[in-house]
């Protein structure tokens, strides 16, 4: 690839080639005028930057001038790196083999292209990129009595700049995308540009990265294809029934709560990784919560509402359609926060519907909320508040926008590469098909979850938090629980999702899973991934707790199965949609996860 490298375009066909850059210079004057244009009629932008950052900027300054030993030592490490790496350049150039100076982390897929190791140019604006974003990076540790949230704020988008400015974003310092743009004559370049114009199109004004081919899958066919049938619904919600694959089933039903950003069908993609198929072959009658997709009609629907029309609403259906008064119950990241809270809820009303509460990644202690605390703060939030209030909702995309930042190499830079710089379409993928399926907030119930919840922790706090005239206390829960935290979550942080073990007054069982919100949760036994962690006991801190867990292979999904069949209760024929108290009113998956936001 050196000779390649080192060609020009002379070496290729020249008119080809001025033909190609025509041809970008012409579809770049459009996109830029057509997005200009879009933007003018814009008066809502999508979630980024907000607007105290630069305060938070400031404050670091001030911390960092106070105490310039540390600046100094950092710029020091700084030179120090940099005289390695020349004397590495040096030594390879000589002939000389020289181990790098530095290298990207193991999680790091930016520099897999062979020539950012085998062409010595290369290797050294990857090692000289690595120790400037390493050196960036380090500074805002320095400013030691730098407030906790301006600190976060300052880490999170100095990350966020170093990660934009990688020399893998740009076709002269790519190696792979440089030589394509040899071999092709400025062809991907013409396709990139392609598919930019179609993305701003796409997002009406707005960047809406394609991250896999929307044409590969349609709910119902290769998707959220598990046989079943509505068999109720609400204003907020449809319940689905899916068909037993069993001649018998455990007594007590299970009940499923997704979140309700995004859409169910997270734990229902393709056969192979469907966890609702999963548990139907463990012998479970498995009921599902399809949420809506709403709109300004929904803008006044509140927290409560989604318990009353939510799980309090399906356990009633449940009960009608199996005669069961007792359910197992699923909660999934914000659809456990519900969970949760409809528990204190019950128990504060001496109701015992609920058997037993599983939780997947879910929070109900926000003092470390992570990541996305950089995005809730009381200005911030006032801000949000304000374009809820005037449209009755958060768009999709700008809480879409949210959580790409949180792993923006992988979900938004990469895409950059693939689909703009090298002129490829991206990748058929299930999960980040259902990624891009967005759905909107309602404003009421929004603005609660982020204030009491995010902002004010009070759900964590006896009686902090009232639902339905009731005030409710998390320690009056009981039934027995099963939490599941995933140690790379960006989300929901694995050790504020332990916290919860200290809250509720059952028997709680924490397991830990590897891997990240997501791919963490969504682990079918037969890919034997990831491994996960289990304890008998729940110390006082995470940290305790890890020390004494053990290390387990294969998926967290056989150590629930366990768990869970002692709940189920004994074996009863197969239950049958439809054949209950309820009467099918669609197929699954039914209307409204069907649904779009754009």
């Amino acid at each position: 690839m050196n000779d390649q490298l080192n060609s020009t375009p002379e070496s290729q066909d020249f008119g080809q080639f001025t033909k190609n850059l025509t041809q970008i210079a012409e579809k770049s004057q459009r996109i830029v005028q057509d997005f200009l244009s879009k933007q003018a009629e814009q008066s809502d932008g999508a979630m980024g930057m907000p607007t105290n950052v630069g305060t938070a900027f400031l404050e670091m300054t001030k911390e960092m001038m106070a105490n310039p030993v540390k600046v100094f030592e950092a710029q020091m490490e700084l030179w120090q790196g940099y005289l390695e790496l020349w004397q590495h350049a040096t030594n390879r150039a000589m002939g000389i083999e020289a181990a790098p100076v530095i290298e990207p982390e193991d999680s790091d897929r930016r520099f897999e292209h062979p020539e950012w190791d085998n062409n010595p140019m290369f290797a050294y604006i990857k090692q000289s990129y690595l120790l400037t974003s390493r050196w960036m990076q380090s500074l805002p540790s320095k400013a030691e009595n730098l407030d906790p949230d301006d600190a976060r704020k300052v880490d999170f988008y100095t990350r966020q700049f170093v990660n934009a400015i990688a020399p893998s974003n740009f076709v002269l310092t790519n190696p792979e995308v440089l030589q394509a743009t040899i071999e092709s004559r400025g062809e991907n370049l013409v396709r990139g540009l392609q598919n930019l114009l179609e993305d701003l199109e796409s997002g009406k004004g707005h960047l809406q990265i394609l991250q896999t081919d929307p044409d590969a899958f349609k709910l119902g066919k290769n998707i959220a294809s598990t046989p079943g049938k509505v068999v109720y619904q609400s204003d907020l919600m449809q319940l689905i029934q899916y068909e037993p694959t069993t001649k018998q089933v455990y007594k007590r039903p299970l009940l499923i709560i997704p979140p309700w950003i995004n859409k169910y069908y997270i734990l229902d993609l393709r056969e192979k990784n469907s966890f609702v198929r999963w548990a139907l072959e463990k012998g479970h009658t498995v009921f599902m919560i399809s949420w809506v997709n709403p709109d300004e009609r929904y803008a006044d629907k509140s927290f409560e509402d989604y318990m009353y029309e939510g799980p309090l609403a399906a356990l009633d259906a449940i009960e009608k359609a199996t005669g069961e008064k007792q359910a197992n119950v699923v909660g999934y990241c914000i659809g456990g926060t519900l969970l949760a809270s409809t528990l204190a809820y019950l128990a504060a009303n001496n109701d015992r519907r609920v058997h037993s509460a599983t939780f997947l990644t879910t929070m109900v202690d926000f003092e470390e909320p992570g990541e996305l605390a950089v995005f809730i703060d009381e200005e911030q939030l006032a801000e949000l508040e304000e374009k809820m209030d005037n449209r009755g909702y958060l768009e999709g995309r700008e809480m879409a926008t949210t959580f790409n930042m949180m792993r923006e190499n992988d979900l938004i830079w990469s895409f950059v590469v693939n689909n703009y710089l090298l002129g490829k379409d991206p990748f058929p993928f299930d999960l980040l098909f259902w990624n891009s399926d967005s759905t909107r907030m309602p404003a009421k119930m929004h603005s609660f979850y982020l204030r009491h919840m995010y902002l004010e922790n009070r759900l964590s706090k006896p009686k902090g938090i009232t639902l339905g005239s009731t005030p409710i206390d998390l320690r009056k829960v009981k039934v027995p629980t099963y939490l599941l935290a995933c140690r790379e979550d960006h989300i929901a942080p694995w050790k504020s999702v332990y916290a919860a073990t200290q809250l509720y007054g059952g028997t709680n069982r924490f397991v830990l899973s590897a891997s990240g919100h997501v791919a963490g949760v969504v682990n079918p036994p037969a890919k034997n991934k990831y491994g996960f962690w289990t304890s008998d006991t729940n110390p006082g801190t995470p940290e305790a707790w890890l020390a004494g867990a053990e290390q387990k292979e294969g998926s967290w999904w056989q150590d629930w199965a366990k768990w869970i069949a002692g709940q189920g209760g004994s074996k009863v024929e197969a239950r049958l949609p439809g054949k209950g108290g309820l009467k099918p009113i669609e197929a699954a998956p039914g209307s409204y996860v069907k649904v779009s936001s754009s």
